[in-house]
């Protein structure tokens, strides 16, 4: 799933970008499109969503 997700950050960030020059909201903007996008490894769910129903499990 690593190389997966790296080909996936790589569709906003060159391979080899100086995270010091990205902006948090920038940053933050790619992590809200990455965490909402289906994953065939989650069955098509998103991590988000996957994350959210595990943490209702919890508080159960």
């Amino acid at each position: 799933m690593n190389e997966n997700t790296n080909g996936l950050i790589r569709q906003y960030l060159k391979k080899g970008s100086d995270f010091g020059h990205i902006g948090d909201e920038n940053l933050t903007d790619i992590m809200d499109k990455l965490n909402n996008r289906p994953r065939k490894l989650l069955g098509y769910a998103t991590p988000n969503e996957i994350f959210n129903k595990n943490i209702m499990q919890q508080d159960n």
